[in-house]
């Protein structure tokens, strides 16, 4: 099996600070090599106010294509795509989680590790984990999610790859309530599960905090705000992708109380938390519940700050 990352020649750009020593975007995207391998990428790149090669992140189709694009040129991923409106993820971030989660499991230095089994709960239209992780380090995976049509279309995207056909699988959860039972089989195991779970309590909490996103993008253009009027998702993400009842600290407190219930059949169970404010009552459960370990794992692209927790009662 030929697993993608490997060092490349590229021309000189900034470097991203805080990425993962083996992310390969430590030097930024690399426009002309992008295009050349995705040209569909071709119309949406266009020079900055700083004169540098660029997109216009608070277009969703300019940010799908470039996905796209980089899945392809560094993953080996071809027709990678997600329905109008479905959560589209920053590839570098995700790429970072992965590769965090390999030192994890004290196999880092090591980029074949088939035997490596990782679930992704809520896997959405982008399967991206999954799909990073296949291709990275040859784990074999299971996306499992409560969207019929999410599933749809992450099982077309495998379709397009056949060396995923016997490394990533797909389940279908069927009650909302749960997110291991019904998934996790009985005499199965798991080194690891990831999550990136819901951020925002309802749709309204959700588009405030788009608007602010597309503030930040205006500002570095050059712009002094962006329209207020309907802000548009640029990243996407739909119903459950983006919101729950409760919002992000009681979605973590269920999936921790509910990792407890399959505490011997998963090594390391994960989550991204995206307010830092949920670590600590979210931790203080985790140590509740009689976790033998626990970490908190910080991870910077730029100026951004995200966090992903770590718990295990192995």
């Amino acid at each position: 099996m030929s697993i993608s990352h490997r060092n490349k020649k590229s021309h000189a750009r900034p470097v991203r600070k805080g990425l993962h020593p083996r992310n390969e975007h430590h030097q930024g995207y690399d426009f002309p090599a992008l295009v050349k391998s995705h040209p569909a990428l071709a119309p949406h790149v266009k020079p900055n106010a700083h004169g540098d090669l660029s997109i216009n992140f608070a277009d969703p189709l300019a940010v799908k294509t470039l996905n796209a694009a980089l899945l392809n040129q560094h993953y080996n991923i071809v027709g990678w795509d997600i329905p109008e409106g479905a959560l589209c993820p920053p590839i570098p971030g995700r790429a970072d989680y992965i590769h965090h989660m390999a030192d994890l499991l004290g196999y880092g230095a090591q980029f074949e590790q088939p035997g490596i089994r990782l679930l992704d709960i809520g896997t959405g239209a982008n399967g991206i984990y999954p799909l990073l992780a296949c291709q990275i380090y040859g784990w074999r995976c299971v996306g499992s999610d409560i969207n019929t049509e999410s599933l749809a279309n992450v099982a077309r995207i495998i379709a397009n790859n056949p060396s995923l056909k016997d490394r990533f699988t797909l389940r279908m959860q069927h009650d909302k309530n749960h997110m291991f039972e019904g998934i996790i089989q009985a005499g199965e195991f798991f080194d690891v599960s990831v999550c990136n779970p819901p951020f925002h309590a309802s749709l309204d909490e959700a588009m405030k905090g788009s608007q602010l996103k597309l503030d930040n993008l205006a500002r570095s253009r050059g712009e002094h705000k962006a329209n207020a009027q309907s802000p548009t998702l640029n990243f996407g993400g739909l119903g459950a992708e983006l919101w729950c009842k409760g919002g992000e600290q009681l979605f973590l407190k269920k999936l921790v109380r509910e990792s407890q219930r399959y505490s011997t059949q998963c090594r390391w169970f994960t989550s991204l938390v995206s307010k830092a404010d949920n670590v600590k009552p979210v931790t203080k459960l985790i140590r509740k519940l009689g976790a033998v370990d626990y970490r908190e794992i910080e991870m910077k692209q730029g100026n951004k700050i995200t966090r992903v927790l770590a718990w295990t009662f192995i």
